[in-house]
């Protein structure tokens, strides 16, 4: 029996080194460790095309957003890395301005109000897709895991995956020197 119990032991330390991302247990997400990937403009794939309502009902599409380098992030009022992160994200908005777009996509929240608790919480200045299902994450299939939050993906000016943050936004200039990369590329 004794040998039996051991290779279990194995077997389970094992599996848990078999990924980068942090576990959370039962929680039902997985935290990443903050790990930026920069895509080269020749490397993106085609333009994300996502549209849905926002935590009020309005509707909120991508693709009016065209021209502009856009910010998503995924997140879920649940989520305690999402609520660490917020606030730098709040700044990043702010300090950017005009110069990107911010978007959020709250998954999971069984209820509408939860997202609007959390906006108020933290007093997010960007609107949000109001998306319980996770649907809005297949229009990221390939770049993003359905159980990665939370994640911030920079689209460039076509509309394209340009950097994915897969976790917590690790510092405080990560998103405003992406965008600043990313709006200063040529068109090719």
């Amino acid at each position: 029996m004794r040998p039996v119990v051991a290779l279990l032991a194995l077997l389970a330390l094992v599996a848990t080194g078999c990924s980068s991302l942090e576990g959370t247990g039962d929680k039902g997400y997985i935290s990443g460790d903050g790990q930026i990937t920069a895509i080269d403009a020749v490397d993106r794939g085609e333009p994300i095309s996502l549209s849905g309502e926002d935590l009020d009902g309005n509707p909120l599409s991508l693709d009016d957003l065209r021209g502009r380098v856009v910010v998503v992030n995924y997140w879920w009022s649940a989520c305690p890395p999402c609520r660490v992160e917020q606030p730098g994200l709040n700044d990043a908005a702010t300090e950017l301005g005009d110069d990107a777009a911010f978007v959020g996509i709250n998954i999971r929240d069984l209820s509408a109000d939860n997202g609007k608790a959390y906006v108020r919480k933290f007093d997010v200045p960007y609107p949000s897709v109001y998306d319980p299902s996770g649907k809005a994450l297949l229009a990221f299939s390939g770049v993003l895991s359905r159980n990665a939050i939370p994640s911030t993906l920079v689209l460039d000016k076509e509309g394209r995956v340009a950097a994915t943050v897969i976790g917590s936004v690790p510092g405080t200039r990560t998103i405003p020197d992406l965008v600043a990369d990313i709006a200063g590329e040529t068109s090719g």
